[in-house]
C-alpha cells in the first residue's frame, strides 16, 4: 500500500512539473494563441484592419471553434501555395505544429490562462499599400527568360479559379529551382510571394508550370 501512494505522488508531482514548464500542457490565450493570432492573422484580423478582430481574448473566445475550423481546412491565414515547396519571407501560412497548437486550445476548453504576463505586448500595425506590385515581365505557357534577372518574387495576375500547378525554373545548367506551388486558388491569393532570398537566374532560364490560361508577374529586384 506504501508503495501504491508513493508512485501516486510521484506521478502527480511530474505531472505539476511538466504543467509548470508548458510541456504537454493545454495551451492558453497569454501563452500560445496570442502570439499566433499577433504573427499570422491580425494584420487583417485587427481594428481598422480587413476583417473582424482578433486581437483580445474576448474577440477570439467566441469565433474559438470557427477558427480551429478554418485553420485545419487551411483556409486561413489566406496563403494559396503549398508549404515547403518554394521559401517565402511574407509566408502567414501555419505549420502543421501550430494548427495543433490552436486545435488543442480549442478541444482543451478555449483556456485564458492565469497569468496575464505571459501574454505578449500587443504589436503595431502600419498602413498596407493598396496598390498591386508592377512585375516586370509576365508568363503564361513556358517562358524563356531573354536576360538574367534577380527574381525577387512572384504575382499571379491572372489564375482560373481552382486550379493548381507548380511554377519552376529550369537553369541552362540543367538544375531545377522551385518557385511556387498554387494549389486550389482563390481570387483572395491574388497576393505577391516573394521569396526569401531572390534568385538569380540567368539569360536561357525557363519557367516551365504556367498555364496559357493563367498569366504569373515576375517581380524582379531593380538594379541600381
Amino acid at each position: 500500500m506504501r508503495k501504491t501512494l508513493t508512485a501516486i505522488v510521484l506521478f502527480v508531482a511530474s505531472s505539476h512539473l511538466v504543467d509548470a514548464h508548458g510541456v504537454g500542457s493545454t495551451p492558453t490565450w497569454n501563452r500560445e494563441i496570442s502570439r499566433l493570432i499577433y504573427s499570422h492573422c491580425a494584420s487583417c484580423h485587427r481594428p481598422g484592419g480587413t476583417a473582424f478582430s482578433l486581437m483580445t481574448y474576448q474577440d477570439t473566445q467566441p469565433r474559438a471553434n470557427e477558427i480551429k475550423d478554418a485553420v485545419l481546412a487551411r483556409r486561413m491565414p489566406p496563403w494559396g501555395a503549398v508549404k515547403g515547396f518554394g521559401n517565402f519571407r511574407n509566408d502567414m501560412s501555419l505549420s502543421q505544429e501550430q494548427i495543433e497548437t490552436i486545435s488543442r486550445w480549442v478541444d482543451g476548453g478555449i483556456r485564458r490562462g492565469n497569468n496575464p504576463r505571459q501574454a505578449p505586448e500587443t504589436p503595431t500595425f502600419f498602413p498596407i499599400p493598396s496598390h498591386d506590385p508592377e512585375p516586370s515581365m509576365r508568363v503564361s505557357g513556358s517562358f524563356t527568360l531573354p536576360a538574367p534577372v534577380t527574381l525577387d518574387g512572384l504575382f499571379p495576375e491572372r489564375v482560373p479559379a481552382g486550379e493548381s500547378f507548380r511554377i519552376v525554373a529550369a537553369l541552362p545548367d540543367g538544375s531545377v529551382r522551385q518557385l511556387v506551388w498554387l494549389h486550389s486558388f482563390e481570387s483572395r491569393f491574388s497576393h505577391p510571394f516573394l521569396f526569401k532570398t531572390p534568385l538569380n537566374l540567368p539569360a536561357g532560364t525557363v519557367i516551365h508550370g504556367v498555364p496559357a490560361t493563367a498569366s504569373i508577374g515576375l517581380l524582379t529586384v531593380v538594379q541600381r
